[in-house]
């Protein structure tokens, strides 16, 4: 462990100690294992921690990423075999495999034997594999059950390092780990928050080699590293090879240590990316229409076509959730079967309605706020209305509005730099630790200008007496706004995306001001 790791006993992690043994016997062995992870950002982080890890103790590892698009989301039983052919002995998964149990079954068919590292939710069957090494299992007593699949990895690393009396240079991967957790939404409290503090400071000295490419490529200086950074840039552009082409670009971008070869790759991701950001809007606009033909009380959205591409149905699920503030189920509707993302509000379980309805679904996993399965076409109109049934009970009497929950209520012209500094110790912010959020009224508009493609944005200059800050309305485009007005402003600062270190509000919502003037 480092100085200052909060990390509990990691013996108190479910399986560790077998999974622990069964890889020391597989190194020890020269067995060939294969390190399986899931094709997002948590799976591919986890995965070249793991791959780093082992292939430091002399382990004969290989990476293994499913494609999207012909294998899908999880373990799969061609993956399994094929494996089987290449002499594989061992598996490890990487963000998935609690669900997998037939896959597992016949990997020991096989004569493989399966660690599964993961997160996802627990089903009441667990594979028959050597370990589970998953902290939300009935029998964990680890403290922190929300660690990321990569935060997962690190630890199992660290906990193998020490049997064998080494120490695990945890600095080394901790960039990783901190996309990992930002990108998996995992909630920054205690364990995750120190992960992904350390992490940042890892970023923002960019010394792996493609994640120093894939900043210049994003044009991001990595001296002003946040988890905004994350979620926003790098997060998404190592996400789009899995979504459009393969996950395993954007593997190979992290292990690379060539700086051409990785600047290349990098290159690659942000073009996947403009792309991605292209189909998602278009995609988007088809499931609004689709969501438009609804009756506009039911408490779930269930939509899709055959033209959403299933690399981005999880994009388009997420905003129309956001925008409508229900669950929201999107599909890929294919020849046979259909590819869907599942996103969800706090008040409703959406893997746990899934599992309710398992026999209906050829696979399935996920979350409580997030999930994905597969279905045929057949079972589409049973499994939406087993989830509608759910979701009139479970919401009844559920306001199904967004609600901005105000922290403070501040004169704006008061804001000075120690409440800055405050706000910089509470950082880093995300899922679990939200930005403060503030509300100033009364404030003059001395500049508006539309920004964006299609005007869909506003950056505007507000002042509250002497202090005028500058401010960017993302998706506010569309209002009527002109210099003079008054408002009351709902807000939270961030770093102006000049890059020269100054603040500025993002406004979250506004409202012809009721103040009386001064």
């Amino acid at each position: 462990m480092q100085a200052n790791d909060p990390g509990y006993d990691l013996c108190l992690l479910p399986d560790a100690s077998d999974a622990v043994g069964r890889l020391r016997r597989a190194i020890a062995n020269s067995e060939q294992i294969a390190v399986y992870g899931d094709f997002d950002v948590d799976g591919i982080t986890a995965t070249a921690v793991l791959i780093e890890g082992i292939a430091g103790l002399g382990g004969q590892v290989m990476p293994y990423i499913p494609d999207r698009f012909t294998e899908g989301y999880g373990v799969n039983s061609a993956a399994i075999e094929a494996l089987a052919k290449r002499g594989v002995t061992l598996i490890i998964t990487a963000d998935c495999g609690t669900s997998s149990v037939k896959e597992i079954e016949l990997g020991r068919r096989l004569d493989i034997d399966t660690i599964i590292i993961d997160h996802h939710s627990v089903p009441p069957q667990l594979p028959p594999a050597a370990a589970i090494v998953n902290p939300k299992r009935i029998d964990a007593r680890y403290p922190e059950n929300e660690l990321s699949s990569g935060g997962l990895a690190l630890r199992v690393m660290q906990l193998l390092y020490e049997s064998i009396h080494r120490t695990f240079d945890a600095a080394k991967c901790l960039d990783l780990v901190a996309l990992s957790t930002v990108c998996d939404m995992a909630p920054l409290r205690g364990e995750n928050r120190w992960l992904v503090r350390e992490g940042l400071r890892a970023l923002s000295r960019a010394g792996r080699t493609g994640i120093r490419a894939l900043f210049e490529a994003s044009g991001c200086d990595p001296a002003q590293v946040t988890a905004e950074t994350i979620g926003y840039v790098l997060g998404p552009r190592l996400n789009a090879a899995g979504r459009l082409a393969h996950g395993k670009l954007a593997l190979d971008l992290l292990l690379e240590r060539d700086e051409a070869k990785a600047r290349e790759m990098a290159l690659q991701l942000c073009d996947l990316n403009s792309r991605r950001q292209k189909e998602t809007e278009a995609a988007l606009e088809l499931a609004r229409d689709l969501v438009a033909a609804l009756p506009g009380d039911l408490p779930l959205i269930f939509v899709g076509h055959e033209s959403i591409p299933a690399g981005i149905v999880g994009l388009v699920a997420g905003r129309l959730m956001e925008e409508h503030h229900k669950p929201a189920v999107v599909y890929e509707r294919g020849e046979e079967t259909s590819r869907a993302s599942c996103r969800s509000i706090p008040e409703f379980d959406i893997t746990g309605a899934l599992r309710n309805a398992a026999p209906l679904m050829v696979r399935f996993g996920g979350h409580r706020a997030a999930a994905g399965f597969t279905v045929e076409n057949g079972n589409l109109d049973p499994l939406r209305e087993s989830l509608l049934i759910q979701a009139q009970t479970e919401l009844a009497g559920v306001d199904l509005a967004p609600v901005i929950e105000i922290d403070a209520a501040i004169p704006l012209g008061r804001v000075n730099g120690e409440l800055m500094r405050e706000l910089t110790a509470m950082a880093p912010f995300g899922v679990g630790n939200p930005e403060p959020v503030f509300l100033s009224r009364g404030l003059e508009v001395r500049d508006v200008r539309v920004m964006g493609e299609d005007g869909k944005h506003l950056r505007l200059q507000l002042r509250d007496g002497r202090a005028t800050w500058p401010a960017v309305a993302f998706g506010f485009g569309g209002n009527e706004i002109t210099e003079g007005d008054r408002l009351d402003v709902v807000y939270t600062f961030s770093a102006d995306r000049s890059g020269d270190g100054a603040l500025q509000l993002r406004v979250l919502d506004f409202a012809p001001s009721l103040a009386i003037e001064p």
